[in-house]
């Protein structure tokens, strides 16, 4: 009998299986990798790198190359973050199923934008929620009714997931819509970088799942609702994980709701979940449905319906996945209103109630900013002969030396442009020269933005004709020559042109 430990590898667009010698001598052929950086997390393989061999020890961990490299696919082996080029890290829902496959109840805290995603990650946890209680209540201050649109959530979503590295499990909420809109919702959020999706069988408008007045589709359009996702899923070529949420025990019965539960799991769903239900025996009966389909639990905290454990009694009763949907909405409320009473009373938040401005600043990145940015700074060599711009519309001169320049405040914006290197070009100085009663002339070039205020006021010599375009590109279809001609024995100050742009600035040429 071969005792030999196999391990699956997918390389070159086949599975083989191979025992760890093969694989060994496979990898010899990659190029030698640096040493290793390992993540931070408990799901990661014991794994050391020696002189001749390889230890693998627990789950693999995926490691792909990108395409037309030697090797395509998946080398579902090695947990390592690699310095190679060739190597790029796994989706987000792969990621997100190796917690599913690890052992222990693992918790979510439910986030509203990405300054929150990126403190739930800052905090260690290895994937988060996003809420539609929560992104309702910040980015329209509206309650969790229906208001929120999936256009606002795909939008929410995707600045969540760039702004981490941890998987993010989106708020489907009931797909918003029938079951062509659930593909669609599925397929949004693939796109925005969602891990998972949540998708639940209320009607339209949805409500809270702890609030009054819930009501379900039937039977048929729940499970149709996730079939669809399935589908979706499949036409995309994603992995997403799509959990399948119940709000039935509330609008209908515990019996109603494990059913669907067990049909949700026939009919694809990777993770089950019925909201509000109302206590630990409710809990553990659910948690025996579908024994090989992982369970989560919403732990509404201040005062839900289903009642708060910690993370090992969850575990206990069964649970794998743990959702906080309200602390991270719920202190920053309280927070802003105390400071906001603070400020009203003449005082200001005291110091331990708010990060200090450096750790604001260490949080957003601006550290982090500042030390990228030097890759980039200019040596001050090459900043001796620069290119100055006045505005959108400016012009540019080039500045040999450190000569005093004339100060200009936001309110007297006219720029002087004396240019004799043309004058020469033009042949302004040759009495038979066509140019001659051009250059005795001035253009003016006046910019007014749509809020009234002056962008430009700008003074050139008339004979300067192939450089206007240059100050205002909006300027480029106007024939300039044929207005100074018409013009060519009027006073100065006339209005030769004027039109507003497509910004809305209002453009005016003057003669003078």
């Amino acid at each position: 009998m071969n005792l030999q430990p196999q391990i699956q590898l997918q390389a070159l667009g086949r599975d083989q299986t191979v025992s760890p010698p093969r694989l060994l001598n496979h990898l010899g052929s990659l190029p030698p990798p640096p040493p290793p950086l390992l993540r931070s997390s408990s799901l990661l393989p014991n794994l050391a790198f020696g002189s001749s061999q390889l230890l693998l020890q627990q789950r693999p961990f995926s490691l792909s190359r990108k395409p037309n490299t030697r090797y395509q696919g998946v080398l579902q082996t090695v947990a390592v973050y690699s310095g190679n080029k060739d190597y790029v890290a796994e989706s987000p829902a792969k990621t997100l199923r190796k917690i599913l496959d690890s052992p222990g109840t693992h918790q979510g805290p439910a986030c509203f934008d990405a300054l929150s995603a990126k403190l739930v990650e800052r905090a260690g946890f290895q994937y988060c929620f996003t809420s539609g209680f929560s992104i309702s209540a910040a980015r329209l201050g509206l309650p969790d009714t229906g208001f929120i649109s999936y256009g606002e959530m795909v939008e929410q979503g995707q600045q969540i997931t760039q702004a981490v590295s941890i998987p993010v499990i989106g708020d489907g909420d009931n797909g918003y819509g029938n079951a062509m809109n659930v593909k669609r919702t599925v397929k949004g959020y693939i796109r925005a970088g969602f891990a998972g999706i949540i998708l639940e069988d209320q009607v339209s408008p949805k409500a809270c799942g702890h609030t009054q007045g819930r009501k379900v589709v039937s039977r048929d359009e729940a499970v149709m609702r996730i079939k669809a996702a399935v589908d979706a899923r499949k036409e995309s070529g994603s992995d997403i994980v799509i959990v399948a949420r119940t709000d039935s025990r509330q609008a209908v019965s515990l019996d109603e709701s494990l059913w669907r539960s067990r049909a949700f799991a026939d009919a694809g769903a990777d993770v089950l979940f019925i909201d509000a239900l109302a206590s630990r025996e409710e809990m553990r009966t659910f948690c025996e449905v579908s024994p090989l389909v992982p369970k989560m639990a919403n732990m509404l905290e201040g005062g839900g319906k289903t009642p708060i454990l910690n993370p090992l009694e969850l575990e206990a009763v069964g649970y794998k996945l743990v959702a906080y949907p309200l602390s991270l909405i719920g202190v920053s409320i309280r927070a802003m209103q105390d400071s906001l009473f603070a400020i009203r009373s003449g005082r200001i938040p005291p110091p331990g109630s708010m990060p200090t401005f450096e750790e604001i600043k260490e949080i957003l990145g601006f550290n982090s900013y500042y030390e990228e940015e030097k890759r980039y700074a200019l040596g001050s060599n090459q900043l001796s002969s620069q290119r100055v711009s006045s505005s959108l519309y400016g012009f540019q001169r080039t500045t040999q030396d450190n000569t005093e320049q004339r100060d200009q405040s936001p309110q007297d914006p006219i720029v002087e442009v004396i240019t004799p290197d043309v004058y020469n070009n033009y042949g302004a100085d040759e009495r038979a020269s066509p140019f001659l009663g051009i250059w005795s002339r001035t253009l003016r070039i006046k910019i007014t933005g749509r809020d009234g205020f002056e962008k430009l006021d700008v003074r050139i010599p008339a004979g300067f004709l192939d450089q206007v375009t240059d100050i205002v590109p909006a300027l480029g279809g106007v024939n300039i020559k044929a207005l100074l001609d018409d013009a060519a024995d009027e006073v100065g100050g006339k209005l030769l042109w004027e039109f507003n742009d497509s910004m809305g600035d209002r453009i005016q040429i003057f003669l003078e």
